[in-house]
Order: structure tokens, then C-alpha cells, then sequence
């Protein structure tokens, strides 16, 4: 059916990369101002202050700054402790070497539950998100599926760089890159690594960014990362399946339910996620923000019956998602229960629809998911 996920922040998913040997830029964790303006010393060149939070989207959000010199970046990283990013406080700052970009990639690997295989993909269209290259573009992402049984060998990577269309003097350093990720996705038993973007310097290609996310059923063995405070603690149960509409609901049974009401009407769902009996505003915005994450969700159903969940916290989670998500996914909301009323209104307000029967929301979300085919 699907995983859960330890995701690991930034930092320490370049920390694992460098081990493996992909290069990364000199960088340093800080946790306040004055271990910024030291890490800033220690590089003595121009930083990026990138906040370390668990959400995409923290560049538009305006959780990277630059600085020149260590005295601006102890200033600017007032600005970034304690800022709110999708419902997530900065509380870790990444100071790292501002790189010289000649041009960016975009390299990953995933497993491809429908094809049971894992996917190499690779794009010479990077640092931007790749739902939009893929929905715009197809053409410019080279995909591969790797045979699990068989090893990944330096030809077929090599192809994969010359299917990418990039320079004849690059194909060996990119084939480089592609066998060190799937080594380190095969490795560690991941569900994806990803480097977005993968940059060219005049020093040679380097990890700008790097992602990485391990199956939780692979944890013992990685005993190493069981006990990290830094991962992402597991505050929902969520399922990941074949389907491309996310169904979320406040409790197991009121998920199911309308995951069985998606099936009535012909769709499928992607996605079970049980947000508990007394989510907040910020778990609202949080599980949004996650299914929108999923590559193949179309639409997400927002299945609520406030009992301890108010109505009027669902509806504010909402728009808080609306108006910060980059993607912008279909959202279908049934709402009611404790404050209805007042979350009616919110949304009503903002201008987002809603409806109070779970039939009729669900016959919407599976319309318009249909809609989009």
C-alpha cells in the first residue's frame, strides 16, 4: 500500500552525501545568531542562510538569505530564528558558501510503487519544482527505471546523462553523480533521494540542495538514525497509494469512510491520512502541505467532523495551505461539527467552497479530478 517516512532536514542529508562522496558546499549548523556570524568567519566568503525546516517552499517563503560578509549574516539570521514556514518554526539555520552557478540540473531517485522499480529521473530543468517541468515539459525529464535485482551498472547511467542532452564533456562527471545517489538511495533504503538543484561551478558540479527520505520498515538497519531528533516525527498515520486523490480526515473510520465514498464514484484514492481527533490549525495546514507533496495527487478531499477538531481551526488551516502552497492543488472540503458555523464563514469569506455532506463532497473531488484527466 505505501510507507512512512523518516525525512531527514537538509544538513543532515548533505552530511550523509558527503559520506558517500557527493561533493556539497562547505557548510555549518547554527542554531542562533552568534553560531551564524562564527560559521560565516569560518567559510570567510559570501553565505546563504537556508532555514532548516521539513516543507518545500521555504525560498519563496523567504527562508534563504545571503550575506556578504559574517556581520550581515548574524543580522539577517534574526530574521530567519523563529519564523513560521508552513507551520513549521526555523529553529536550525544551514550557513553554507554561496555557490557561483553556471547552470543547475535536477537529479533523483524514487521508488515507482506502480512499476515496483525504482526511477531515475534527471532534468537539465533545475531548481524549480519538477511537478511544473513535468506538467509543462515532459519532454526536458529523463526517466529510468533501474531493474531491482539487478545492479545498476556505470552504462546505464552514462545514458541516462546522454538523455539529458548536456555537454559530451559532462556525461562522465553526471554519470558520476547518478551512481553515487542511487548508491546512497539502494543503501540506505530510501524512498527518494534527491538533489535540487545540482549545480555547475567552475569547480565542477556540486549538491546545492539534497533531500532524502527513508522507508521507517528499514529502520533497524539504520540503527544510527533511530533516535535522531532531527527526523521528522510520524504525528499522523498516513498511507501512500496508487490513486491521485488525497483523502483527509479526522480519525481512522471518517478516513476510510471516504476513502470507500471516493470509490463509490469511480476515483481512487492516493493517500490515507488520519489527522487525529484534536488536530490543530497548524496540523491542518501541516497535512495539507504534505499530500500536496505527493507527485501523483490531482485533488485533495478534506473529510472533517468537528468533534474535538473545530470547525474554525480546519478552516484557517486551509487558507493558511491556499495562500502559501506552491502547487496549486484542487481542495474539496466537508465541514461540520463543533463551530461550523464559524468555519463555514472563514471559508465562505476567503471565497473557498465547501460542502456538508460527505457524498456530495466526495462526487465533486472525483468530478473534478476527472476534469483534469
Amino acid at each position: 500500500m505505501g510507507d512512512r517516512k523518516l525525512k531527514f532536514f537538509e544538513y543532515k542529508a548533505k552530511e550523509i552525501f558527503k559520506r558517500e562522496g557527493i561533493p556539497v558546499p562547505e557548510n555549518y549548523l547554527a542554531l542562533n545568531e552568534k553560531e551564524v556570524h562564527k560559521a560565516a568567519e569560518k567559510i570567510n566568503k559570501p553565505v546563504a542562510l537556508k532555514s532548516q525546516v521539513l516543507v518545500g517552499g521555504r525560498g519563496k517563503a523567504g527562508g534563504i538569505k545571503f550575506a556578504d560578509n559574517p556581520q550581515d549574516a548574524g543580522n539577517i539570521a534574526k530574521e530567519l530564528f523563529g519564523m513560521d514556514i508552513k507551520g513549521e518554526t526555523v529553529n536550525k539555520v544551514l550557513v553554507e558558501e554561496k555557490i557561483n552557478v553556471q547552470s543547475e540540473f535536477y537529479l533523483s531517485v524514487v521508488m515507482d510503487r506502480s512499476a515496483k522499480k525504482p526511477l531515475v529521473m534527471a532534468s537539465t530543468e533545475g531548481g524549480v519544482d519538477i511537478e511544473e517541468v513535468a506538467r509543462k515539459t515532459p519532454d526536458k525529464i529523463v526517466k529510468y527505471h533501474v531493474n531491482p535485482l539487478d545492479e545498476f551498472m556505470p552504462y546505464e547511467a552514462r545514458e541516462i546523462a546522454l538523455k539529458m542532452g548536456i555537454p559530451n564533456q559532462m556525461i562522465s562527471k553526471m554519470s558520476g553523480f547518478i551512481i553515487k545517489l542511487f548508491k546512497v538511495f539502494k543503501n540506505y533504503d530510501a524512498s527518494i533521494a534527491e538533489i535540487n538543484p545540482l549545480v555547475l561551478t567552475p569547480e565542477g558540479l556540486i549538491a546545492a540542495d539534497a533531500k532524502l527520505e527513508i522507508d521507517d520498515d528499514a529502520l533497524w538497519r539504520h540503527k544510527e538514525f533511530v533516535n535522531l531528533e532531527e527526523t521528522q516525527k510520524n504525528e499522523f498515520a498516513y498511507v501512500t497509494l496508487d490513486g491521485n486523490i488525497a483523502v483527509i480526515g479526522n480519525g481512522a473510520g471518517l478516513t476510510l469512510t471516504g476513502m470507500d465514498m471516493i470509490n463509490l464514484y469511480s476515483g481512487k484514492p492516493a493517500t490515507f491520512l488520519d489527522i487525529g481527533g484534536g488536530a490543530s490549525q497548524q496540523n491542518i495546514a501541516r497535512a495539507i502541505n504534505l499530500v500536496i507533496s505527493e507527485p501523483n495527487v490531482k485533488v485533495i478531499f478534506l473529510n472533517v467532523l468537528g468533534g474535538i477538531t473545530r470547525a474554525d481551526d480546519v478552516a484557517n488551516g486551509v487558507i493558511d495551505v491556499l495562500n502559501s502552497a506552491e502547487s496549486k492543488v484542487p481542495l474539496v472540503i466537508r465541514l461540520t461539527g463543533t463551530n461550523e458555523e464559524e468555519g463555514q464563514r472563514i471559508l465562505t469569506e476567503a471565497g473557498i467552497s465547501f460542502e456538508t455532506s460527505m457524498e456530495a463532497a466526495a462526487k465533486k473531488a472525483v468530478e473534478i479530478c476527472e476534469s483534469l484527466e
